[in-house]
């Protein structure tokens, strides 16, 4: 996977994005060396909300259906954002 600078990605900008798309090959964006950002096709974007919103409501489903432990809503999204990071 390549891993660019900022800088460089400025300069051919379309070519990283027909890269993304016509070869779903993502690219990693980076700032002084750090990783910030990655340039991906649609398609793996949408697969990845969907994905995210599946594992929100499995989540959800595993905790009404343990009604005992009393988990509060904004503890359940709390843990789910963060396992995304």
């Amino acid at each position: 996977m390549p891993i660019e600078s900022i800088r460089d990605v400025r300069a051919h900008l379309a070519e990283v994005v027909e890269r993304a798309d016509r070869d779903d090959q993502p690219t990693v964006i980076t700032r002084r060396g750090k990783e910030v950002a990655a340039v991906v096709s649609i398609d793996v974007l949408r697969k990845y909300q969907q994905w995210e919103e599946r594992e929100i409501n499995r989540i959800i489903d595993e905790r009404m259906a343990n009604r005992s432990a009393g988990v509060p809503i904004e503890d359940v999204m709390k843990e789910t954002l963060a396992r995304g990071e």
